[in-house]
C-alpha cells in the first residue's frame, strides 16, 4: 500500500494544510480505531471532538476555526475529501494485461492488449473488449456485447447478446445484463411468450450492484444514464429508461418502460410501477410503492406512494387513532 505525506493528501484534495507536512500517512480509519500513522476525519462538529482526542496523526475537517496542536487539513467537504483520500492510499491493484489460458475467446472478438481476461471468462463471436478492461473470472460476454475503455467486470458476471457497456463501468459479481424482458400474452388460456429482441445500454462511468438484473428491451434498449449508481439486488425491468448520476438502492424494482430521471434517489425497497414517468431530482423513500408519475423535484413516500408531506400527515392521524378511539368510547358510554 502506498504511503503519501500530509502535504501531498492535502494538494490532492485541494485543502488547507495547519501543521507538519512531512507526517507519512499510511491509511485512513475513524476515530476510534485510528492509530500512528493513520488519518482520521471529522465531517462536523459531533465528531470533532472524537478525532481531535484520537491517535490519529492527522485529522481531515471542515473549513473553520479550530484549537489543536494536531495536523489538520481543513477542507470544504469532508466527505468528498475522504473519498478522494481512499482512493489515493488504496488504489485499485489492476492485474497484468492478457487473456488466462482457461478463457475461451471466439475468433472473431476483439480484445485489446491493454484488457485482462481472468479464468474461465467466455467471449462470444463479435464481442468487443476495450482498452485497459478487467474481467476477473466467469465472466461470460455474449454476441456482439461490447465493454468499453477501463471497465470492471467482476466474477460471475452475464452480459447478454447485444449489451453495450460505456468506460469505466463497475458491474459485481452475480449480475445479469440483457436477460429476456417479462413479456407474455394470454392466448387461448396459456401465457404466449413476446420475444425480447432488443438490448441493454450502460453508459460510462455507471456502477452496478451485486446480483442485480437489467432486462433486455422488448422493442430497443433498456438504457442506464451516465454517472447513474445501482445498488445489490436491484430489478428493472425491460425499456428502463434511467437518467443521470441518479441513484437506484437495494431490492428496488422499475417495471417495465417506466422512465427515471436525472439525479434521481430510490431507496431500499422501492417499487416503481410500469409505464410511468420519475422527474429529475425526485427522492422517493424506502419501502414506497409507486403507482404514479412523479413531477419534477417532488419528495414521495408510503404505499400507495403520495408527496411526503401527505404522507407523513396521515401517518400522524393513524398514530393518534388509538386516543381518539378511547375517546370515542367514553363519549359513547357517558350517553348510554
Amino acid at each position: 500500500m502506498p504511503t503519501h505525506n500530509t502535504q501531498q493528501i492535502a494538494d490532492h484534495v485541494g485543502g488547507v494544510l495547519s501543521g507538519n507536512p512531512d507526517i507519512e500517512i499510511v491509511g485512513i480509519a475513524p476515530a476510534d480505531t485510528a492509530q500512528e500513522g493513520f488519518l482520521t476525519f471529522a465531517e462536523n462538529e459531533r465528531y470533532l471532538e472524537a478525532a481531535l482526542n484520537s491517535k490519529a496523526s492527522a485529522i481531515l475537517i471542515p473549513k473553520g476555526e479550530v484549537k489543536t496542536d494536531k495536523t489538520v487539513i481543513q477542507i470544504d467537504n469532508v466527505r468528498v475529501g475522504f473519498a478522494k483520500v481512499l482512493t489515493l492510499l488504496y488504489p485499485d491493484n489492476k492485474p497484468k494485461p492478457g487473456i488466462h489460458p482457461t478463457a475461451v475467446v471466439s475468433s472473431s472478438a476483439t480484445v485489446a492488449e491493454s484488457a485482462h481476461i481472468g479464468p474461465n471468462c467466455i467471449i462470444e463471436a463479435g464481442a468487443v473488449i476495450g482498452e485497459g478492461a478487467v474481467l476477473s473470472g466467469h465472466v461470460y460476454v455474449g454476441t456482439h456485447a461490447s465493454i468499453g475503455d477501463e471497465s470492471a467486470i467482476f466474477p460471475q458476471v452475464t452480459l447478454y447478446p447485444s449489451t453495450k457497456i460505456g468506460k469505466r463501468v463497475r458491474i459485481h459479481a452475480g449480475a445479469v445484463i440483457g436477460s429476456d424482458g417479462y413479456g407474455y400474452v394470454l392466448d387461448q388460456g396459456f401465457h404466449r411468450k413476446i420475444p425480447q429482441i432488443g438490448n441493454v445500454v450502460i453508459e460510462d462511468d455507471v456502477e452496478i450492484g451485486a446480483n442485480t438484473t437489467i432486462d433486455c428491451g422488448a422493442l430497443g434498449s433498456t438504457r442506464i444514464g451516465k454517472g447513474t449508481k445501482i445498488d445489490n439486488l436491484v430489478q428493472l425491468g425491460h425499456n428502463v429508461q434511467v437518467g443521470e448520476h441518479s441513484i437506484i438502492i437495494a431490492q428496488t424494482g422499475i417495471a417495465g418502460s417506466s422512465k427515471v430521471g436525472n439525479y434521481v434517489i430510490l431507496a431500499g425497497q422501492t417499487g416503481i410501477a410500469g409505464h410511468i414517468s420519475i422527474g429529475d431530482k425526485v427522492v422517493v423513500a424506502a419501502q414506497s410503492g409507486v403507482m404514479h408519475s412523479i413531477p419534477e423535484g417532488e419528495k414521495w413516500m408510503g404505499s400507495p406512494a403520495q408527496p411526503d408531506k401527505q404522507a407523513k400527515r396521515q401517518l400522524i392521524s393513524i398514530q393518534q387513532l388509538p386516543n381518539f378511539l378511547r375517546h370515542i368510547k367514553k363519549f359513547l358510554k357517558m350517553n348510554e
